[in-house]
Order: C-alpha cells, then sequence, then structure tokens
C-alpha cells in the first residue's frame, strides 16, 4: 500500500510540473493574423514614412536637407513598406522565414524594444506621427 501511494504521488508531482513546462512557446505571438495585420498597416500606412522621414532628417541636417533628402528617403522606405505589404498580403497564410509566421526583422532601437530589419531599417510596423512615448509615469503633485 505505502509503495503504490508513494508511485502515485511521485506520478502526480512529475505531470503537474510537465504541464508548467511550456506554457506559451516564443512564437505564440507570431501568427497569421499578426502577418496579415503587419501587410494592411504596411500597405495603407507606409505613406507616413515620408514626413516621419522629413522631420528626423531636419532634426539631424537642418531643413533644407530635411526637405530634399528626408523626403527623398521617405519615398524610399514608403515603396519598401509597399513592396513587404504586398509580399506579407499573398502569403500571410504560409510561413516564409524559417518556417514561421514572423517578420524578419531583428531587435533595435536604443533599448532594443523596435523590431527592426538590420538591412533597410524597417520597423515592423509603420511609424506613428506625433509624439510618441514608452514610458509612461505617473506623477503626483502636492
Amino acid at each position: 500500500m505505502k509503495k503504490s501511494l508513494t508511485i502515485a504521488i511521485a506520478l502526480v508531482i512529475t505531470t503537474t510540473g510537465a504541464m508548467a513546462d511550456i506554457q506559451a512557446p516564443p512564437g505564440s505571438t507570431q501568427t497569421s493574423s499578426r502577418k496579415l495585420g503587419r501587410a494592411l498597416s504596411n500597405i495603407l500606412y507606409g505613406i507616413v514614412e515620408i514626413p516621419e522621414q522629413i522631420v528626423r532628417k531636419s532634426n539631424q541636417y537642418g531643413h533644407k536637407a530635411g526637405w530634399s533628402y528626408g523626403a527623398v528617403d521617405g519615398g524610399r522606405r514608403m515603396f519598401k513598406r509597399l513592396g513587404y505589404g504586398f509580399y506579407e498580403l499573398v502569403t500571410f497564410h504560409y510561413p516564409t522565414y524559417h518556417g514561421t509566421f514572423k517578420a524578419p526583422y531583428k531587435r533595435g532601437g536604443e533599448d532594443h524594444r523596435i523590431e527592426m530589419n538590420p538591412h533597410d531599417g524597417l520597423s515592423e510596423f509603420p511609424p506613428t506621427l506625433g509624439a510618441e512615448s514608452f514610458y509612461h509615469v505617473r506623477t503626483q503633485k502636492w
């Protein structure tokens, strides 16, 4: 009786521990619906790259360079986004990048929060116009 009770307890402990091993694998957020959403956002909002690059180049190199070099660079990035968008729209149901639905981007940026493509600097989703804040700090005023 003691032996069967010990075996039953050991079996219960090992099976409950095995269930908690992998609840959500790393690739579980990269699905075909996310790939479809990424494709649609690249197609619809890729044009935002033009004013975004004008502002960035104006801040970095000055207003003349921003309106010339920034507009050209923004147009280049917009067409790359359109290309990625239409490619992912056609292939959204098929895992094309190493057998997954993940975009071929790496972690980048100053704090490594943004998924970046190291070859052309595109983030996973198009930029947002206006002020962005990654850190939301609550302060109490007395």
